[in-house]
């Protein structure tokens, strides 16, 4: 999957994935995709509800250890 901008949230705790999502987002072009990595494990259900109440679409969600990587397609 090639997305075109990636973020590392590493060691950054709820809500400020989030907020550094929706700003990164903001700049990109309808249609391209954001790769968020993220230590907090609460990250899989924030990134699920904001997808849910920005209309962005969460492509898909993974964990690999203590490591969680997001992948948003711009509105």
């Amino acid at each position: 999957m090639q997305v075109d901008q990636e973020l590392d949230t590493r060691g950054l705790n709820c809500p400020l994935p989030i907020l550094k999502a929706k700003k990164a987002l903001t700049a990109m072009q309808s249609g391209q995709l954001l790769k968020v990595v993220a230590t907090d494990a609460g990250s899989m259900r924030d990134f699920a509800a904001f997808a849910k109440q920005t209309g962005n679409e969460l492509v898909e969600q993974q964990s690999a250890g203590n490591e969680f990587v997001h992948i948003l397609r711009r509105r």
